[in-house]
């Protein structure tokens, strides 16, 4: 694990939006009391998910609602990568950088991102972008991955990455998924078995009466 440090600057405080404090409270309720610190994941999330990022005073406010030392809020938070602990872009990139990926272009796509972005954890000059090399994000069929603002974007090529770009920095939404229209995990061109969907749509299936059922009232 390397070693993840907190931004050298960090902001004068930190306070819970309204919705993200009902939310943490819904997250804590799920625990006996005294088992109250459990929720400091998913607070962390809630957190980030309202900032953007993970600051040194938002772990003490976390620290102070959920009373546990702040070296522990501050041990998860480091610990996990899913936590920033420095601002990043509007929408941040996290490209997996593993074999998989790396076999199926990658390493063209991190070049994309240098020249579009500019460096890992660095926010482009209009605030809109960063990205991050990642470890495996699990979807190894579906290789290359970027998971954008959360949500996988699969079979991605140069050309549909920047596509991607393009359509965030006008302001549209770009659709999580397959970039080729791969239907889930199947194979490249479609799935190869259990193409008829009479083999499990139960069409196929033949009524049957059960044995000593009760007579009809």
């Amino acid at each position: 694990m390397s070693v993840r440090r907190l931004a050298a600057e960090q902001p004068a405080s930190f306070a819970f939006a309204s919705e993200t404090m009902e939310k943490a409270r819904w997250w804590m309720q799920k625990y006996p009391p005294e088992r109250k610190q459990s929720a400091v994941i998913p607070i962390l999330w809630l957190v980030q998910k309202q900032e953007g990022w993970v600051s040194e005073p938002a772990i003490q406010a976390i620290s102070d609602l959920l009373e546990m030392p702040k070296i522990r809020v501050l041990e998860v938070a480091t610990f996990y990568t899913m936590f920033h602990l420095a601002p990043v872009g509007k929408h941040h990139f996290q490209l997996c950088g593993t074999t998989p990926c790396v076999l199926r272009g990658a390493e063209d796509l991190k070049e994309v991102c240098k020249r579009r972005i500019g460096a890992k954890h660095a926010i482009s000059a209009d605030g809109l972008f960063s990205w991050e090399e990642v470890e495996c994000v699990g979807a190894c069929v579906n290789a290359p991955v970027v998971a954008i603002d959360d949500y996988y974007h699969e079979d991605l090529t140069p050309e549909t990455l920047e596509a991607r770009i393009d359509a965030l920095a006008r302001g549209e939404k770009v659709e999580p998924g397959s970039a080729i229209g791969r239907q889930t995990s199947a194979p490249d061109g479609g799935p190869k078995v259990l193409t008829d969907a009479s083999l499990y749509d139960g069409s196929l299936a033949q009524k049957i009466t059960l044995p000593n059922l009760p007579e009809k009232a």
